[in-house]
């Protein structure tokens, strides 16, 4: 193990809070490795099958749990939160988000995609931070995370401080809401754990209420096969047809639950140039993204973590919402429009992406049925 020998360990974390700072990160705190107590909890969720198709959750098992059976020699992990909303965000950001759900034909894409992938952000100025350690210490044994390995990511940000477990699973500070990525250095310097935050959710369940798919099916209980995050990014095959309707205009990821937590009042814009809005990366209409061919694409979506679910997906979550949006369309003007965009695909390479057309195509009957029954009814 690594003795720190120049700076003792409480002062070794205050310079690391102060060289994190320089690297654009909000946050540090320190967890320790025992991590036993959130293994009951997590083995329940696997045993649940809330993992859905993610089958890398079940096959590490326990291990997200054990930090010292990834990385040997490990005895602290040192956490770091980055914020990522734009800085030129603007206040009542919230209502401004919750009103573009109400643009049917609109694609909405979650506010932290839509700059530069946050992967690759994390990755390189935790290894510079990590370096800057070096350079005052010495070598020391360590690796740094970014949704790269099995890691138990929130359970190591609440013990160290940087918030506590909302009962959307996400991580929420009273400071900072829960708009910011984490990330994780696991080091072999033992490092003196920093306080966990107290949770202060009380009675609140805007987060439960608010979420289209009801994924989130007790406090601090999430099931990701109904969640739309999950469906527009991890989830490979057919959308389930019982939730392609509440999916609305979202093609990629679902913010709803953080947009009505009251806490992200005090979310915290980032200084990183990273994170600013590409040009196209929302309000645009769904016609226009759907025509993206796959070089196309490939080119706007290059830095970008949409990427990563290709182009396939891509075309099949703008499906269900172009679908979604033919069940409401006013006019026959803006029927026809979306129908055009639809059928321009109906025989597309890909018996993914012809399978939700068809299921798009056949919303607006279900419209005029529904709108039907409710006149019948009034």
């Amino acid at each position: 193990m690594f003795n720190s020998g120049q700076i003792e360990g409480p002062q070794l974390v205050v310079r690391i809070r102060e060289w994190a700072r320089e690297y654009g990160f909000s946050q540090i705190g320190v967890a320790g490795v025992d991590l036993s107590s959130a293994e009951p909890g997590l083995a329940a969720w696997l045993s649940n099958g809330f993992h859905g198709e993610m089958a890398y959750m079940q096959a590490h098992g326990l291990r997200r749990a054990r930090p010292a059976d990834l990385l040997p020699g490990t005895v602290s992990v040192i956490t770091a939160r980055m914020d990522y909303l734009p800085g030129v965000t603007p206040e009542g950001w919230q209502a401004v988000e919750f009103a573009r759900l109400r643009r049917p034909a609109e694609g909405i894409v979650s506010l932290y995609a839509r700059g530069r992938d946050y992967h690759k952000v994390l990755r390189s100025r935790l290894q510079q931070l990590s370096d800057r350690i070096a350079r005052q210490m010495g070598p020391f044994g360590h690796r740094v995370f970014t949704d790269s390995a099995p890691v138990l990511e929130c359970e190591l940000a609440a013990r160290s401080g940087q918030g506590w477990r909302g009962k959307h699973t996400l991580v929420l500070d009273r400071e900072a809401g829960s708009m910011f990525f984490l990330g994780e250095i696991y080091v072999d310097l033992a490092l003196p754990a920093t306080a966990a935050a107290t949770a202060h959710c009380g009675r609140c369940s805007a987060c439960i209420d608010v979420c289209p798919t009801q994924a989130i099916v007790a406090p601090y209980r999430l099931d990701a096969r109904r969640c739309i995050s999950y469906l527009t990014i991890e989830h490979a095959g057919p959308i389930p047809h019982e939730l392609r309707p509440l999916m609305g205009n979202r093609i990629y990821g679902c913010d709803d639950c953080q947009l009505a937590c009251p806490w992200n009042k005090f979310a915290q814009r980032s200084a990183l140039p990273d994170f600013d809005e590409r040009s196209g990366m929302s309000g645009r209409q769904l016609i226009e993204l759907f025509g993206w061919s796959e070089p196309e694409f490939l080119h706007l979506t290059e830095g970008s973590p949409i990427r990563r679910i290709g182009h396939e997906r891509w075309l099949r979550n703008v499906a269900v919402a172009l679908g979604n949006a033919l069940r409401v369309a006013a006019g026959a003007a803006e029927v026809e429009r979306l129908r055009a965009a639809l059928s321009a695909r109906s025989g597309d390479p890909s018996a993914l992406v012809r399978e939700h057309v068809t299921w798009a195509l056949a919303q607006h009957t279900q419209g005029e049925r529904q709108a039907g029954q409710a006149q019948q009814g009034g």
